[in-house]
C-alpha cells in the first residue's frame, strides 16, 4: 500500500467512510486526482491533491464555501485533511456537459445558457478577498508560454518574446484590462455537470475552481465556449455572447475586443501548456488538441484590433502540420528537467 494510499484510508476512516468502496472517477493536467466511494445506497467523492503540488485544497474550501454563499453549487465539503491534501466531497453525478452534448447535441443551447448565467451571477457579487489579481503584463508573459514551449517544441528554440510580451500587454490593457471580478479559469464542459432537479443557477454543478482568481469578466465565458477539448457550435457561441451581454449591461461592442483579446491570450498560454505537459510531464494525450486551439487562437486574432499581435504570431508560431505535432509527440516525457 502507497503512502497516500495509506493515509487516504485513515481519512476516510476517521470520516466514516472507512468500509466504502473506492473506484477511480478522474485525474487532470494536475496531480490531483478523484475517486468515487460508495456505501450502500451513499456515495461521495475522494479529492487527493497531493501538498505541494501547486493546488491547495483549503482554497477549495474557500472557494466552494464562497460559491454556494451565492446559490450556486459547488460540492458541499463533508470532511477534510487540510495537511495531508484530502478532502471528502459531495458527490454531484455523472451529468457532465461534455458527455451530455455527445448524446444529445439538442442539449448544448440549454446547458451553456445556464452555464452563461452562471457567471452573470458569479460577477454580480464581489470576489472573497484575498485572491491573486495579475497585471496585463503578467498575463501576457503567461502567454508567452506559446513561444517557451510549442514553438520550442516544433523549431528547438523559443524565439524572443520581448515584443511578443510587449504587443499583448499594449493589447490587454487597451481592450481587456477593467474592474476585475472572479474568474474560476477552468470553466468548461468536462468541469460543469448538470443537476435538473436543482433551480436556476444552482442546476449547474462546479467543479474545478481552487485556481480561482480576479480577471476580466470574459475570461470565463472564452473558456466555456472555445472549449480546448470539444468544438462549441458557432450558432451557440453567438447567442451565449449576445445572452452575457444583455443580463450583465455589457455593450456588444465594447465586448467583442475584449472577448477576442482574451481568447487570444488563453489559446497561446494553452497551446504552451499543452506542450509542456507533453515535454516536461510525458502526457501526450493532449497533443492531438492543439490544432483545436490553434484554430481559436486565428479566430481570435482575425478582429481588426489585434491585428499587431497576429503579425507577431503569424511569424514567430509554427503551424501544428502533421509533422509538428509528430515532432512534439516525439519528445513527449524527454525534458523533465527544462
Amino acid at each position: 500500500m502507497t503512502d497516500r494510499r495509506a493515509l487516504s484510508a485513515f481519512f476516510l476512516h476517521r470520516a466514516g467512510w472507512g468500509a466504502a468502496k473506492r473506484s477511480f472517477l478522474a485525474g487532470d493536467a494536475s496531480d490531483r486526482s478523484y475517486e468515487r466511494l460508495s456505501m450502500g445506497s451513499q456515495t461521495a467523492v475522494l479529492m487527493d491533491a497531493p501538498p505541494g503540488q501547486g493546488d491547495d485544497p483549503a482554497a477549495f474550501v474557500m472557494i466552494a464555501r464562497h460559491l454556494g454563499s451565492l446559490g450556486l453549487s459547488p460540492p458541499s465539503i463533508l470532511a477534510d485533511d487540510l495537511s495531508h491534501g484530502f478532502l471528502l466531497l459531495e458527490d454531484l453525478g455523472d451529468g457532465l456537459f461534455a458527455r451530455l452534448v455527445i448524446h444529445d447535441p439538442s442539449l448544448e443551447t440549454p446547458l451553456y445558457a445556464a452555464a452563461t448565467d452562471v457567471l452573470v451571477q458569479l460577477h454580480a457579487h464581489p470576489a472573497p478577498p484575498g485572491l491573486p489579481d495579475l497585471s496585463a503584463l503578467d498575463w501576457a508573459k503567461a502567454a508567452a508560454f506559446a513561444l517557451d514551449w510549442y514553438a520550442f517544441a516544433i523549431t528547438g528554440k523559443a524565439p524572443d518574446a520581448a515584443d511578443f510580451i510587449r504587443v499583448l500587454t499594449e493589447s490587454l490593457c487597451t481592450h481587456a484590462d477593467g474592474p476585475r471580478v472572479m474568474i474560476l479559469r477552468d470553466y468548461h464542459a468536462e468541469n460543469l455537470l448538470w443537476l435538473p432537479e436543482r433551480q436556476g443557477v444552482a442546476q449547474v454543478g462546479l467543479l474545478d475552481f481552487q485556481l480561482a482568481q480576479m480577471g476580466q469578466p470574459g475570461y470565463d465565458l472564452v473558456s466555456l465556449l472555445q472549449d480546448a477539448r470539444r468544438d462549441v457550435s458557432v450558432g451557440t457561441e453567438t447567442a451565449m455572447i449576445a445572452r452575457f451581454c444583455v443580463a450583465s449591461g455589457t455593450d456588444p461592442a465594447d465586448f467583442a475586443p475584449a472577448y477576442a483579446t482574451l481568447g487570444a491570450q488563453r489559446a497561446l498560454r494553452i497551446l504552451g501548456v499543452f506542450a509542456r505537459l507533453c515535454l516536461k510531464a510525458g502526457k501526450h494525450g493532449y497533443v492531438p488538441l492543439i490544432p483545436r486551439v490553434w484554430g481559436q487562437l486565428w479566430r481570435n486574432l482575425s478582429h481588426p484590433a489585434l491585428a499587431p499581435l497576429a503579425a507577431l504570431c503569424h511569424d514567430l508560431l509554427p503551424e501544428p502540420d502533421d509533422a509538428a505535432l509528430e515532432r512534439i509527440t516525439a519528445q513527449c516525457g524527454q525534458l523533465p528537467h527544462r
